[in-house]
């Protein structure tokens, strides 16, 4: 079982900066495929970006440009760096992990979440 610890969230006013880390422990392999999701009340559970063991990322239009997804695999750690923050960007916000990357990105194509921390970006 693959554990998953997130921190780094808290409150921003717009334009402002935030970076999430996310640790992973247990049975973690190499070449798991790591990823952020983020729910606002009401609305379901979206991808925001993932990152593959060769380092290939995926960010998602809504953040492309603005959010930078990196990682430490030596530490077992991802981050998920966030700049140009806008109200919209309010949410809890979830490390996933699976031991592969699908082709779709999509909440259901991963096993292991996180506990969320929470980002409120006020205007």
């Amino acid at each position: 079982q693959v554990q998953l610890v997130e921190s780094g969230g808290g409150s921003v006013q717009t334009g402002g900066s935030l970076t999430l880390s996310c640790a992973a422990s247990g049975p973690t392999r190499q070449r798991i495929c790591l990823a952020w999701f983020r729910q606002s009340p009401g609305k379901e559970r979206e991808a925001v970006a993932r990152i593959e063991p060769d380092n290939s990322k995926l960010e998602v239009e809504a953040v492309k440009g603005r959010f930078t997804i990196s990682q430490d695999r030596g530490r077992n750690t991802v981050y998920l760096q966030m700049n140009g923050l806008r109200p919209e960007d309010t949410a809890t916000y979830y490390c996933a992990a699976h031991p592969f990357c699908r082709y779709a990105f999509s909440a259901g194509g991963f096993n292991y979440w996180g506990q969320g921390t929470q980002v409120t970006v006020s205007s």
